[in-house]
């Protein structure tokens, strides 16, 4: 490759140096958000496992209506808790931005 034909490829490529404040600011932004969709996943599959644990005694083609119920109380219980501990981050936040 030419040096001008490296200069131009080079000169393509933004490095964080090259980033002014907007776009670091975006850039932190998306990695946070994404950040949070992984520890979302986790919790989430994380959840799935104890549910798994706590309800199914042997896999089959089909769920008893017992195992049902259990998976179905404990999704609740998941659901009832996240919404909670969101709402109880929220009045957090809210209170620290007065």
């Amino acid at each position: 490759m030419r040096a001008s034909a490296r200069r131009k490829a080079g000169s393509s490529r933004r490095t964080m140096a090259d980033l002014g404040e907007a776009d670091e600011a975006e850039l932190q932004r998306l990695v946070a958000a994404e950040q949070q969709k992984a520890q979302f996943t986790a919790q989430v599959h994380h959840f799935m496992e104890l549910c798994w644990d706590k309800c199914v005694d042997k896999p089959g083609n089909r769920l008893d209506s017992r195992t049902e119920n259990c998976l179905s109380s404990c999704v609740d219980r998941f659901i009832d808790t996240t919404l909670a501990i969101t709402s109880r981050f929220a009045q957090i936040v809210q209170k620290g931005g007065q």
